[in-house]
């Protein structure tokens, strides 16, 4: 009798610690870097840098959006003493891009 109970006692056991693992499942929703805006501070000299210049804009069919790579079609353009940050205006718009990586992390208006 003392051994049934003994078995009893270890399944139940063994039961409950396999629904514990059982709750242990996380689920991860991705996002998408392209619409999750952050926040960049961009320093103010860039920015002035950047709306005070001449260029031509280039004409794109596609959004440019914050966190969306640049295509290498499009000019980018150095900024003196700004080696993190360059520009473009693409369709009349005016984007500061990572120069590295031609990502876009602000779009002036």
């Amino acid at each position: 009798m003392r051994n049934r109970l003994i078995l009893a006692s270890a399944a139940a056991l063994l039961s409950l610690s396999a629904s514990a693992y059982a709750q242990d499942t996380v689920i991860v929703q991705e996002t998408d870097p392209v619409t999750t805006e952050s926040t960049v501070v961009i320093p103010g000299e860039v920015r002035t840098y950047v709306l005070e210049q001449d260029v031509p804009s280039v004409p794109y069919e596609g959004d440019i959006l914050i966190g969306r790579v640049v295509p290498d079609a499009v000019e980018i353009h150095a900024i003196d003493g700004q080696p993190d940050y360059a520009y473009t205006i693409v369709n009349e718009h005016r984007v500061i891009v990572n120069p590295q990586t031609r990502t876009v992390v602000q779009i002036l208006e």
